[in-house]
């Protein structure tokens, strides 16, 4: 830009200054104008009232995320500090029984403290009670009411009873197998170095000449990491008569079936007790998930006072009579919260379990009821992505169903 200055006499003899500006004219492809023309762009895009607002909105949303994490970790940290030792024991359990949130009690409180809360919560009063007495035990369990414990065989289809029924803090899908030689393990191929979803199984072993009606989740297993892959089991594993792994480790809680189709839940099995009792489908989970045992003229139960977490569940047990009862809890909704231990138990008992095991629970908890929407009467359209594949239970969790290596099925009736 060029200014230059004209003096010129007026006509009463006063000299008038005029200053002219002249724009220099610099070609529209010039670097300098196209410099100017992209700096006058981005400011008025900066200033758009759409850009402004969309700044705004992300600044509020942003303030009040670490309003909200700042609030969480101080009712967190005023819990685990506080004087209600109780709900510090059920969060500090709670986050314990899913792999993703193990590390969070650690913000709070010492490895010790939680460890202490860990050890106690496996603590379990075992009471015994002779199979004649077990009726008149239940209603002492259940507030002395009397129970519903008989299935109504003919509300079942093809032998299956299913049905739902919802706790203080929980909503449990129960499934009862009239058959118990219908229930089997299927397992994925463990060479793989990864497990399969449910569906799958479902899928392989009815492609296989089984084919599958329903099934629960099983064993434990290796998971990579914790990236969801169910790599391979942990203990011991039947399926169909044959030992199809077998790792050495016999600390496990034992799950399984013998040839006369009685379930076995013991803690610890070896591979010489294994064939000493005929074992044809089984699998290992941990320890200490045993709930309930019989040894044909008592009952033992084993409630654990100070387990107070309150999770997704999936558990397995047996009635006198043989039938199977299969049970899966929501969890991780203000809905539904979960199930404590001792809640399965309870549960157990309502419906004549007279031996009962806990298995894996949390994101690995699942039950799946082939067409269980026709055969219950149930809007199609109604149910969400994995219950339109079969899955009865709502699934919590940001990734699908989740691999495992195995899964206790229930073929079609013979």
């Amino acid at each position: 830009m060029n200014s230059t200055s004209n003096n010129r006499p007026t006509g009463d003899g006063r000299v008038r200054s005029s200053s002219v500006t002249r724009v220099s004219s610099a070609p529209s492809g010039s670097p300098r104008r196209r410099a100017a023309l992209t700096a006058r762009s981005s400011k008025q895009k900066k200033d758009h009232p759409i850009a402004r607002a969309i700044g705004r909105t992300l600044v509020i949303l942003l303030t009040l995320i670490v309003i909200l994490v700042a609030a969480l970790f101080s009712v967190c940290a005023t819990i685990a500090k506080g004087p209600s030792t109780t709900m510090r024991d059920q969060l500090v359990l709670s986050a314990m029984q899913a792999s993703a949130t193990k590390w969070v009690p650690g913000l709070f409180l010492d490895k010790e403290t939680v460890d202490g809360i860990v050890a106690a919560s496996h603590v379990t009063v075992p009471d015994v009670i002779p199979l004649d007495q077990y009726s008149e035990y239940k209603k002492g369990q259940l507030g002395g009411k009397e129970t519903s414990d008989e299935p109504d065989w003919s509300q079942a289809h093809d032998g299956i009873l299913y049905f739902t029924t919802n706790g203080p803090s929980y909503k449990a899908y129960i499934m009862l197998v009239k058959d118990p030689s219908r229930l089997f393990v299927g397992v994925a191929q463990f060479q793989s170095g990864a497990g399969i979803r449910i569906f799958e199984a479902v899928e392989k072993y009815s492609t296989q000449g089984s084919p599958v009606v329903a099934g629960i989740n099983a064993g434990e297993y290796l998971d990579a990491g914790g990236q969801g892959t169910g790599d391979l089991p942990i203990g011991i594993t039947f399926s169909q008569g044959k030992e199809v792994w077998y790792d050495g480790i016999v600390s496990h809680t034992f799950f399984g079936f013998d040839r006369n189709n009685k379930l076995i839940v013991k803690e610890g099995m070896t591979r010489a007790e294994a064939n000493e009792l005929g074992i044809r489908d089984g699998v290992s989970f941990q320890w200490g998930n045993t709930l309930i045992q019989n040894d044909g003229t008592s009952v033992q139960t084993f409630y654990a006072p100070d387990n107070i977490a309150r999770a997704q569940r999936t558990a397995i047990g047996q009635r006198a009579d043989g039938t199977v009862i299969l049970i899966t809890t929501d969890g991780r909704s203000a809905a539904s919260l979960g199930a404590t231990r001792n809640d399965v138990i309870d549960m157990m008992i309502r419906y004549g379990a007279v031996t009962a095991g806990l298995l894996d629970g949390g994101s690995s908890a699942m039950m799946y009821y082939r067409n269980y929407w026709d055969i219950l009467g149930m809007d199609y359209n109604a149910l969400d992505e994995y219950q339109k594949m079969g899955l009865v239970n709502k699934y919590k969790a940001f990734t699908p169903p989740r691999k495992m290596p195995s899964y206790f099925l229930v073929s079609s009736p013979h």
